[in-house]
């Protein structure tokens, strides 16, 4: 198996990949897989004749697949490098080596945080880890390597748009830096390997707007018609149902208090329906009810309602 070609492979971290063994024999008993990360260093062997190695940092990660190749999971930019599919038979080294360059795409935050406010200004690097063989920037080439930033749209961000600055501080490495908006706030940028008009792989970063920075919603202030608003038509029925001057009082006085909780709860959306109940206990009470009994309902409705959101505050029935 002479004349086996190289196999450049591109992938982004934290996606798993596929790395295909193509000198492979009949089964993969005789397969072996090694790993380099530069040449002058000391190859570690991953698989050995078919069997999976258990001494190794990422063997964790590591599978081999049924066509002999090697299936690595969740990469990391230390992943990158050469990897070597070999076969022995009865001990013997049989044809040529399959040889495939992993090149691993990883971008990476200035900002330590993962919530970061508007209007700071953060610095996001895409760098593409390999080992030999690509040589970034060469976009005029058919065969040439480039690195490219883009929006979510897919276009291109350029160097004259005054949001962005775009640099090249190192080989194979881009660096986009912007001051972040409120309208930021989930927005993806995305950076391209291309070879010639090809898309090899991508990279995005999501940034996240510190919550004391995102615009409060407005809530529309609730307003609570009042008996005392406007004058209403009763039922002679309706009208001999509230005829105790105390019970009347009583309605008052927790109308009183119930203004003062809505001033407090004014922005809750339920103090309207806790309000309406109350209006509806007091205009509706049969005649001769005690007022401590109307407190004590209204003393259990807020009270359930303050536990229920947490509220610090008590009614004494007192």
């Amino acid at each position: 198996i002479s004349g086996v070609d190289d196999v450049h492979v591109f992938i982004s971290s934290g996606q798993n990949v596929h790395l295909p063994c193509n000198n492979a024999l009949h089964d993969c008993r005789s397969t072996t897989w090694i790993y380099n990360r530069f040449s002058n260093l000391a190859a570690v062997e991953l698989i050995n004749s078919g069997i999976k190695k258990k001494d190794t940092e990422s063997h964790e990660r590591l599978s081999l697949g049924s066509d002999c190749s090697l299936n690595i999971k969740n990469i990391t930019k230390e992943d990158y490098g050469l990897y070597t599919c070999r076969q022995y038979v009865n001990g013997q080294e049989q044809g040529a080596d399959a040889h495939v360059y992993l090149h691993v795409l990883h971008v990476s935050s200035s900002s330590s945080q993962t919530e970061i406010s508007a209007g700071s200004s953060v610095s996001l690097s895409c760098q593409l880890y390999s080992s030999v063989g690509v040589s970034c920037g060469d976009s005029g080439r058919s065969q040439g390597i480039d690195l490219l930033w883009v929006n979510q749209a897919g276009d291109k961000l350029k160097i004259s748009d005054s949001r962005y600055q775009i640099s090249a501080p190192g080989h194979c490495i881009i660096t986009l830096t912007t001051t972040l908006l409120n309208e930021d706030d989930n927005r993806e940028w995305r950076c391209e390997v291309t070879q010639g008009d090809q898309v090899k792989t991508s990279a995005t970063y999501t940034v996240k707007i510190s919550a004391q920075d995102k615009p409060m919603t407005a809530v529309n202030p609730v307003h609570i018609t009042n008996s005392q608003d406007h004058e209403t038509t009763k039922s002679p029925e309706t009208k001999d149902m509230i005829t105790d001057p105390g019970e009347t009082e009583v309605c008052q006085t927790a109308g009183s208090l119930f203004r003062e909780i809505l001033n407090m709860l004014k922005t809750a959306v339920f103090a309207a329906p806790t309000v309406i109940l109350l209006q509806i206990i007091c205009e509706r009470r049969a005649g001769g009810a005690e007022s401590s009994v109307v407190l004590h309902q209204f003393s259990l409705i807020f009270s359930s309602i303050a536990d229920q959101q947490k509220f610090p505050l008590k009614l004494n029935q007192g």
